[in-house]
C-alpha cells in the first residue's frame, strides 16, 4: 500500500530560509535605493539591519518554517507591531509593490507559492492603512 508524501509547507516550497533571506534583503535594498519607495523608507530607522532580521524571521514562521520570531514576540502580530506607524494607503501600496518586486527578483522556483505570498502580504499591508 503506497502512502502519500506529506505536503510541503509554503516555507519548503518557497525555498526555505535562503530564499526568504534573498526576498528580505532585496525588499530592503529596493526600499533603500528606489525613489518610488521614498515615503515608505522615511518611516524606517536609518539602520535597516534589525528590520532585515525581523522580517526574515517573521516570514520564516509565517510560511511554516522555524518560528523563532513568534517565540521572541509572543502575542504579537504584524498589525499590532505596526500600529504606532502612520501607515497610509500610499505607503501600504509602496510596501506591497516593493515586496512583490522583491519576491519576483528573488525568483523562487515555485511561482505558485511565490505569487500567493506576494498577494497575501500585499493584502496584509494594505489592510494596515488608516486613511
Amino acid at each position: 500500500m503506497a502512502t502519500e508524501a506529506p505536503a510541503l509547507s509554503p516555507y519548503d516550497r518557497i525555498g526555505g530560509r535562503e530564499v526568504l533571506r534573498r526576498i528580505t534583503d532585496r525588499f530592503y535594498d529596493l526600499m533603500d535605493t528606489d525613489p518610488a519607495y521614498a515615503e515608505l523608507r522615511a518611516m524606517h530607522a536609518p539602520d535597516l539591519s534589525p528590520m532585515r532580521e525581523a522580517l526574515a524571521g517573521f516570514l520564516s514562521g509565517w510560511c511554516g518554517g522555524p518560528r523563532g520570531w513568534f517565540e521572541a514576540n509572543p502575542g504579537k502580530c504584524m498589525m499590532s507591531m505596526h500600529k504606532p506607524f502612520p501607515i497610509t494607503r500610499q505607503t501600504a501600496t509602496q510596501w506591497a509593490d516593493c515586496m512583490s518586486r522583491a519576491i519576483a527578483d528573488a525568483a523562487p522556483e515555485d511561482t505558485e507559492v511565490a505569487d500567493a505570498m506576494a498577494q497575501v502580504l500585499g493584502q496584509m499591508a494594505k489592510g494596515m492603512a488608516r486613511d
